[in-house]
């Protein structure tokens, strides 16, 4: 008698292989876990949230000829709109991943079958979200107490915009968080936010800079976001060589965002 065949006389049946999830579903949910791990802290959201909002509340608000030109205040509420979205995701993505890689849970996470693809969409999702959370006092202290404003038109321009300024500065984090260690990395972070913010014209207007520094400036990544970002809102034209500036160095920090994680990937599970 065959071996195949059960007590009860009914044919045994493999088992039905796992299901795997739809891409976006498993993005979805990891940009959940994101989430949820980000406001389990919540010294580190509301720091995040609030320094653009008192800089532009405490240096430039008190200037009359500054918040109360319509112009003038647009511009300084993009520039600090623009370094809120800058610091939430180089923190993000670059300390956030750097911390998340010393846990135990982020081997065991790598070594599922979903694959890499959507745990990176999910922190891409989880950062966007934070980036546009981190407008939200920036704008409401604009629109309170300045004559910065917007059309409907600016407005909707300003909401995709938010996109284009994330995504180099999040690659950037992405290649801060998985080349560095958790302490490295936090103060790398911090050592090319500001540098790249005070140079970049976010916290002092470009006008107000030397002429060797506005050169300068306009060859950094933080100066081409804040000209264009500018330029949307205020109706500030931009440099001729803003946008290819910022492409450039969005390939670059992609590059390095790639070799980063393969590097990470060949040292920790070769």
């Amino acid at each position: 008698m065959s071996s195949t065949t059960t007590t009860t006389g009914r044919p045994t049946t493999a088992p039905h292989p796992a299901r795997t999830q739809p891409f976006w579903r498993l993005a979805v949910l990891h940009a959940r876990l994101g989430f949820l791990e980000t406001i389990r802290i919540p010294i580190a959201v509301i720091g995040n949230l609030l320094f653009p909002a008192l800089a532009l509340l405490f240096f430039v608000v008190p200037q009359s000829e500054v918040a109360g030109d319509p112009v003038s205040a647009t511009a300084a509420v993009a520039q600090l709109g623009t370094f809120a979205v800058m610091s939430t995701c180089l923190f993000s993505f670059g300390a956030g991943i750097a911390e998340e890689r010393a846990l135990p849970f982020d081997p065991y996470l790598r070594t599922l079958p979903a694959g890499t693809g959507p745990r990176l969409t999910g922190r891409v999702l989880n950062g966007l979200i934070w980036a546009y959370f981190a407008l939200v006092p920036v704008v409401l202290v604009g629109w309170l107490l300045t004559a910065a404003s917007l059309d409907w038109l600016q407005a909707l321009q300003s909401v995709l915009l938010v996109v284009g300024v994330a995504v180099p500065f999040l690659l950037l984090g992405l290649a801060i968080g998985y080349r560095m260690s958790a302490k490295a990395a936090i103060a790398v972070v911090q050592a090319v936010l500001f540098p790249l913010a005070f140079a970049g014209g976010l916290f002092l207007p470009p006008e107000a800079f030397p002429h060797w520094l506005d050169v300068f400036s306009k060859a950094l990544p933080s100066r081409a976001v804040r000209d264009l970002v500018v330029q949307v809102t205020a109706g500030v034209d931009a440099y001729p060589l803003a946008l290819p500036v910022l492409l450039a160095w969005t390939v670059l920090f992609a590059v390095l965002a790639l070799l980063a994680y393969r590097s990470d990937e060949g040292r920790r599970f070769r």
